[in-house]
């Protein structure tokens, strides 16, 4: 499966992008791809995959639809957070200077890309 190339091209695409992340429904990586420590990207996909739990259930009992992505920004930078399915979830990391929209377009096809990879 080409998780780690699907990876690496979402990153060389998306200019100020620092990492990406894939993990499965308990927040253990499946394969990553990041200019920084390793472990910090793991424990920061860990956390947002239960960010994207809690997210989830809100949104079943409001009755409002599937999240499709989600758009965390911080002071120091973004995240994009995005389900893959009910089993995976997609992570990536951004400085705070790069383009989101940009991003978040990027983010949907490597998404698509990786359920039809998976399912």
């Amino acid at each position: 499966m080409p998780f780690k190339m699907i990876l690496k091209e979402l990153m060389d695409t998306v200019p100020g992008a620092t990492g990406a992340i894939l993990a499965d429904w308990e927040g253990e990586a499946v394969e990553q791809c990041c200019c920084y420590d390793v472990y910090e990207l793991k424990v920061i996909g860990a956390h947002k995959g239960i960010l994207l739990n809690m997210m989830k259930e809100m949104h079943q009992k409001l009755a409002v639809g599937d999240i499709r992505h989600t758009v965390i920004s911080t002071a120091a930078q973004h995240f994009l957070v995005g389900p893959i399915g009910p089993d995976y979830l997609l992570v990536m990391t951004l400085a705070r200077g790069a383009v989101v929209g940009l991003a978040v377009r990027r983010f949907e096809s490597a998404l698509e890309r990786m359920y039809k990879e998976i399912y």
